[in-house]
């Protein structure tokens, strides 16, 4: 039997599959990859803060499971909106990478006053110019290879990418510094693959259970709760991100101004991932002013 595996075409996206298709293998299934163009990737025009949270990642690559076209949909776990559609089944979530955001070009203590930082992140945007309100943000969309090489033109002195998706494409030596998760909290899911399998599909959610990572499923089930009680359309800068030890979850979670000038914070912990998402998006929001924050548009 061979598996098909749904992934985009990116150069990441396929480097993330692979990783994917050789456990499958290792599991004594033969896989292959069904390349999907997504709605994302068609508006590289557009810029990503516009489309952020309406699963122009994803959506295609689920169709592509729905529809029988393909087994397994495998995405970057931040790509993913916080309702699974009906039919599907958020299965598995193999061992997460890195979660950290990273700086390429220049450290945050090199970046000279009004230096110009490239990211299509609100979030990251916030939380940079809360420790540097000085600096320059300009939007950047493209492969990663191409957001990366931005900082050798267009007065573009660094670039903000994720730790995991470099180490996956093994460019980490191009990191100049890796900001700390404690203050430039992750986006929900960073560093974490996430596998969709149809909800009928017996062979395939045995065989998930056998590439989960039952730590990570928990956290990043922690992660999601949050963002789906902040609402998928939420405009604010927002983030979270969970640990496990082995007997509670810790969650950390994040709002802030799209300018930095107010940041709201709070860490909690339980031993129920989801009603502990919900329970630190409610905590922000309500009960420390985070949805007084003025909207990133």
């Amino acid at each position: 039997m061979t598996l098909r595996l749904a992934t985009r075409r990116s150069p990441l996206a396929v480097a993330q599959a692979t990783l994917v298709q050789e456990m499958c293998r290792r599991e004594g299934y033969d896989a292959e990859l069904v390349l999907i163009e997504t709605h994302g990737d068609r508006q590289n025009d557009v810029a990503l803060s516009d489309i952020a949270g309406q699963g122009v990642f994803a959506v295609e690559v689920q169709r592509a499971v729905l529809d029988g076209r393909a087994d397994i949909a495998v995405h970057s776990a931040k790509d993913l909106p916080s309702e699974t559609p009906m039919g599907l089944v958020l299965a598995a979530v193999p061992e997460r990478r890195d979660p950290a955001d990273v700086l390429v070009g220049r450290s945050l203590a090199g970046l000279g006053p009004g230096a110009t930082v490239a990211t299509g992140s609100p979030r990251r945007r916030a939380l940079l110019a809360e420790r540097r309100p000085d600096l320059t943000f300009v939007e950047l969309r493209g492969n990663m290879a191409t957001r990366l090489s931005a900082v050798e033109r267009s007065g573009i002195d660094a670039v903000v990418a994720a730790a995991a998706a470099l180490e996956r494409l093994g460019w980490s030596d191009r990191v100049a510094e890796r900001l700390d998760p404690e203050w430039c909290t992750p986006q929900v899911g960073q560093g974490a693959l996430a596998l969709e399998v149809r909800d009928d599909d017996d062979t395939m959610l045995e065989l998930m259970q056998r590439l989960n990572n039952a730590d990570e499923f928990l956290c990043v089930t922690g992660e999601r709760a949050f963002l789906a009680e902040l609402g998928a359309g939420c405009a604010v800068p927002a983030a979270a991100f969970a640990t496990y030890d082995g007997s509670v979850v810790t969650l950390r979670g994040v709002m802030a101004a799209p300018d930095g000038t107010r940041v709201v914070r709070t860490t909690m912990t339980g031993e129920r991932p989801e009603e502990l998402g919900r329970t630190v998006a409610r905590m922000i929001r309500d009960d420390l002013g985070g949805g007084e924050l003025p909207s990133a548009r």
